[in-house]
């Protein structure tokens, strides 16, 4: 999986492409948390996320939990793929999605 990070004063968005594997989800959760700090809005552009495994599940529930705290998140242009597996598993009734 890439990340690419783009920082507006306190918005961050991140655009994920590839898989968010158990592997990934670890490199993903250790991105979040360096780059969170002061961050109000954050943004997840899911367009070229391919796939999403539970541990990835876990990474947005996570990072959607600091920012309650902390400001709003927001994933948006989630692939049809991936939204099934939000919808499956409920996680699109937790996560702010943009359709």
């Amino acid at each position: 999986m890439e990340i690419k990070k783009e920082l507006n004063g306190t918005s961050l968005t991140m655009f994920l492409s590839g898989r968010l594997d158990t592997v990934a989800a670890v490199d993903f959760e250790k991105e979040l948390n360096a780059s969170l700090d002061g961050v109000t809005a954050l943004t997840l552009d899911c367009s070229a996320l391919e796939y999403v495994a539970s541990s990835g599940l876990r990474t947005f529930l996570m990072a959607q939990k600091r920012m309650n705290k902390q400001g709003s998140m927001t994933m948006r242009h989630v692939q049809e793929a991936v939204m099934e597996v939000l919808s499956m598993t409920g996680f699109d009734d937790l996560l702010s999605i943009e359709k």
